[in-house]
């Protein structure tokens, strides 16, 4: 195979990767929404975990477009 076209697979893996991070804070937010209208007296102490959550998924899905951009750009 040549390394330029596994250098490319590999870029668009790890762009697989920015995916399901988004996928995982819609998860988190979604799963947050549907407590807090089951118990709404609670919702004011988890929110703060939600954006915990949500600051972790978005810190993989950067460190997979980071990952994404060292292995184009990098030789």
């Amino acid at each position: 195979m040549d390394p330029v076209a596994a250098k490319y697979i590999g870029a668009g893996l790890t762009a697989l990767g920015m995916g399901f991070a988004a996928m995982g804070v819609g998860t988190i937010f979604g799963n947050f929404l549907s407590g807090a209208l089951r118990n709404p007296s609670a919702a004011d102490g988890q929110f703060a975990r939600a954006f915990i959550g949500a600051a972790l998924a978005e810190g993989l899905g950067i460190f997979a477009f980071v990952v994404a951009l060292i292995l184009l750009f990098v030789k």
